[in-house]
């Protein structure tokens, strides 16, 4: 008896050399972006509660804080293009100093960077 094949079945036959190479790397893109979204939310959680302690500290008297000198220097620490600002450009930096340390020597790293986005937005 031949079994008939649907049309996803002969379209997944078809792309399995590309599949293989690509899901080695989408899946290790995809737990790196998740791990990193994790970890993002974390540190966002410990920032924003260290910013709520010294904001209230500050209100009530104890301390008082330059906002400004904390801006500028952590915008100077920051800014990855030397132009004084953070924009698009320092983002885009980061990401290919980011994907340049997670995919040195990763075999089949072409879907990495789709997983990567899958698992940071998911």
């Amino acid at each position: 008896m031949v079994e008939k094949k649907d049309t996803m079945t002969k379209a997944i036959e078809q792309a399995k050399p590309l599949l293989a190479k690509l899901s080695f790397g989408g899946v290790v893109g995809y737990c790196s972006g998740y791990a990193a979204k994790t970890i993002g939310k974390a540190v966002a959680l410990l920032a924003g509660m260290s910013f709520i302690a010294l904001q209230s500290a500050v209100y009530a008297g104890y301390i008082n804080v330059d906002w400004n000198k904390v801006k500028d220097d952590v915008e100077k620490q920051l800014d990855t293009t030397g132009d004084g600002q953070l924009d698009v450009e320092d983002a885009k930096k980061y990401w290919e100093k980011a994907r340049e340390i997670l995919t040195d020597k990763l075999p089949s790293a072409g879907g990495f960077s789709l997983g990567f986005l899958y698992g940071v937005t998911n």
